[in-house]
């Protein structure tokens, strides 16, 4: 597997994310709530740039009659139409079973001295790209729809992402 540095984890603050690009995959890292997530910029349904998606929490069980609203900045929703996927695991709300995203994992590495700081990969509106189809999952159709997840760590204080 390998890392990929994506930049300075003090740059990237709860509730933000970023997209990058990392062996031609786009990828989205977001934090939440000060851990690092990292899914595939692409819905399993129809291959929209998934995290671009608003970024929410969802109504939890509760008594019959009372409402209960919870993990917020846990669930992302596609931009196109609307399918939710939870950011902790890449898993479908609607379908938790059978459809996801893939995650990777994410590490903040020490913070190094400037001269010897690693340069980060391309972040931002350049870095959506394709997917790669590894997850297989089903839509509403019946037909298959694939996803990749990635880990994520921190290592002295940089984000990197193992592809």
């Amino acid at each position: 597997m390998s890392r990929h540095i994506i930049g300075k984890a003090s740059d990237l603050p709860p509730g933000e994310r970023t997209i990058v690009t990392a062996e031609n995959r786009s990828i989205g890292v977001f934090n939440v709530n000060g851990t690092y997530y990292a899914l595939r910029n692409s819905c399993p349904h129809q291959g929209a740039p998934l995290c671009k998606g608003h970024v929410t929490g969802m109504t939890l069980a509760a008594p019959p009659g009372q409402y209960r609203y919870g993990r917020q900045d846990e669930i992302l929703r596609c931009p196109w139409h609307g399918w939710e996927f939870d950011l902790t695991s890449g898993k479908s709300i609607y379908d938790p079973h059978r459809c996801l995203v893939k995650t990777y994992d994410v590490t903040v590495e020490r913070t190094q001295a400037a001269a010897g700081a690693p340069e980060p990969v391309a972040a931002g509106p350049a870095a959506e790209g394709g997917a790669v189809q590894t997850a297989a999952a089903s839509d509403p159709d019946g037909e298959e729809a694939r996803v990749d997840t990635y880990p994520v760590t921190v290592e002295d204080g940089w984000i990197v992402v193992h592809v």
